[in-house]
């Protein structure tokens, strides 16, 4: 069980900390690109140019599991572009499960960068540069969003061809001009667009861009994750040792909003209300609770409160992957606004994720199985890559807002659906 607990869901790391995260960023990672970009201006040190043809291409998007999923569409276009094995992906050690989960870079070609610690970080940092440039790779994409620490990796990996999200006219926050190809951020399309045109942005001259022309038609669905039977077998033991029947179906909650934007939370006696109500009135379905591992206690009270037993916890309990096989052997999940309602989308499961500082005309999960709940409140969203995802609200109303009648409504009308 040891790797299992490492490769945890959401295991309570130094990365997972969002405020450490978003300060080092802020005071280290603004002064870094402010040095790079003298250094790149001034006295030519790492200078490159952007060059007509790339053979290789290297992703970066170092957090949020929920947003890799979305780039799902521009890894394809870059495969198609230069090869599966020429794609390769940057990212944070223990987000690196969903490139994998995805399928769609080769497994030696994901650069993890290990975050147990600011010196961890930093040393990891470079030594998986020096292994980057040894591979003289043509072409980084930046899809984080005006992240300062991920626009100075982009020039460090010595990539001739950067592309990233820029500030044209000071909407966004400051991350230097270390990018060749400079694309303005669409808050009106889509994340997964969005991140298309990052890679569709290598097939225009540096200088035209920003400006863009239309967007292709989308690419196939997601990728489909596919557990082996003998991953069913233990996750069907595990859930049998807690009385689920081989007969029973599933329902599941997530409590878990994460720690990046604890804004998106819908408060537990909401979840607890709806899981009596999705008991009594769905005799035949179990109702499962996951969470992150330093939320299982309070997930743990909320299942004693509701006091059904057919009403059980796997809060903290699964590793990603078997909480994907959870998700496979379900019917639906209803979730917050989170990692979750994303990497779900890879299963049959049909998703329910309730919005509220963000929007799902932006970030929800592609598919006809994902039913994102949005109350579409006066001052909602509040948050977005413009503002670098920063709030000063304190009270969620925009989450307070969606009722447990309406998302237990829209939960019978799919269970329903899939049962007929």
């Amino acid at each position: 069980m040891g790797d299992s607990k490492k490769r945890g869901y959401h295991l309570k790391r130094f990365s997972s900390d969002a405020r450490t995260l978003q300060w080092i960023d802020r005071w280290v990672g603004a002064p870094l690109c402010l040095f790079l970009t003298a250094l790149r201006r001034v006295t030519g040190v790492f200078r490159s140019r952007a060059e007509p043809g790339v053979s290789s291409i290297l992703f970066l998007k170092l957090a949020e599991q929920g947003s890799t999923v979305l780039a799902h569409e521009a890894v394809r276009r870059a495969v198609e572009k230069v090869g599966r094995e020429r794609v390769y992906f940057l990212v944070f050690e223990e987000n690196r499960f969903i490139v994998d989960a995805l399928g769609l870079v080769p497994a030696a070609n994901v650069f993890a960068v290990p975050t147990r610690s600011a010196f961890v970080m930093v040393a990891g940092s470079v030594r998986i540069l020096s292994a980057i440039r040894a591979r003289r790779i043509d072409a980084c994409i930046d899809m984080e969003f005006f992240a300062r620490f991920s626009a100075a990796l982009s020039f460090l990996t010595g990539a001739r061809t950067r592309v990233g999200f820029h500030a044209q006219f000071g909407e966004g926050p400051y991350r230097g001009d270390l990018m060749t190809h400079r694309i303005r951020y669409n808050p009106h399309l889509h994340t997964t667009r969005t991140f298309t045109s990052l890679v569709l942005a290598l097939e225009h001259p540096p200088g035209n861009l920003p400006v863009f022309g239309v967007l292709p038609p989308e690419s196939p669905d997601l990728p489909r994750f596919l557990p082996s039977a003998s991953e069913r077998e233990e996750m069907k033991r595990m859930l049998s040792t807690m009385g689920f029947p081989p007969t029973g179906r599933l329902v599941v909650l997530n409590a878990n909003a994460g720690d990046l934007l604890p804004q998106r939370k819908w408060s537990g006696s909401n979840y607890a209300e709806l899981a009596r109500r999705t008991l009594s009135g769905f005799p035949g379905v179990w109702v499962v609770f996951t969470g992150a591992p330093e939320e299982g206690l309070q997930v743990d009270e909320i299942v004693r409160s509701i006091g059904h037993p057919r009403c059980i916890s796997l809060a903290g309990r699964t590793t990603l992957r078997q909480l994907l096989v959870l998700f496979e052997l379900s019917e639906v999940l209803v979730t917050n606004d989170s990692g979750p309602a994303h990497f779900a989308a890879l299963t049959s499961v049909d998703v329910i994720s309730l919005f509220g500082p963000e929007t799902p005309l932006l970030f929800a999960a592609p598919g006809p199985r994902s039913h994102p709940l949005w109350a579409g409140i006066a001052c909602s969203p509040c948050v977005s890559a413009l503002n670098n995802r920063q709030t000063k609200c304190r009270d969620n109303i925009c989450m307070k807002a969606l009722s447990v009648d309406r998302v237990y409504e829209t939960l019978s009308a799919v269970y329903s659906r899939r049962s007929a």
